[in-house]
């Protein structure tokens, strides 16, 4: 259903997505985005897909197994500990998700920033239950900046 009123690019590109992107999308779900992500990034980019439940991690890994993609890691992960290692993401997205995270978000700020190179963003799409005081929220401990807000998208960058 979610295909009928959203295009996965439409959201991607504004978010910032480009070739060669080592990318984190935070609460994959049944993977909507994974496949559109993983052809933005190419062959020279990589694609970590993340979600707490592991129904939505088998779907993800069916769909990527149908269309024979090599550049995606699925993982079932809480995304306040990813397991991924220092400074290896280009950009990390939130769509459709932020809204579930807002009692651990200070912990979500603290491990994107120690998984983002320097310099990296966080693109969060906006949410109507979690819009108020964002902003606020992701850069009050200095570690991101808001860089923009653009079409249904804010992003931050990374402060070293």
């Amino acid at each position: 259903m979610y295909s009928l009123f959203m295009n996965a690019e439409k959201l991607l590109l504004p978010a910032g997505l480009k070739e060669g992107d080592h990318v984190l999308e935070v609460g994959c779900g049944p993977g909507f985005f994974t496949l559109p992500s993983a052809e933005i990034v190419g062959d020279k980019g990589f694609i970590y897909a993340i979600d707490i439940n592991p129904f939505a991690i088998r779907k993800v890994e069916k769909k990527i197994a149908k269309a024979g993609v090599k550049n995606v890691k699925t993982m079932i992960v809480d995304v306040t500990e990813t397991t991924l290692k220092d400074s290896i993401i280009d950009i990390a997205f939130f769509f459709g998700v932020i809204h579930s995270l807002h009692s651990i978000i200070d912990r979500v700020v603290l491990e994107m920033h120690r998984i983002l190179k320097d310099e990296g963003l966080i693109s969060i799409q906006k949410s109507v239950k979690f819009k108020d005081g964002l902003v606020d929220i992701i850069t009050q401990n200095n570690k991101f900046k808001f860089i923009e807000e653009k079409k249904r998208m804010f992003v931050f960058q990374k402060i070293k």
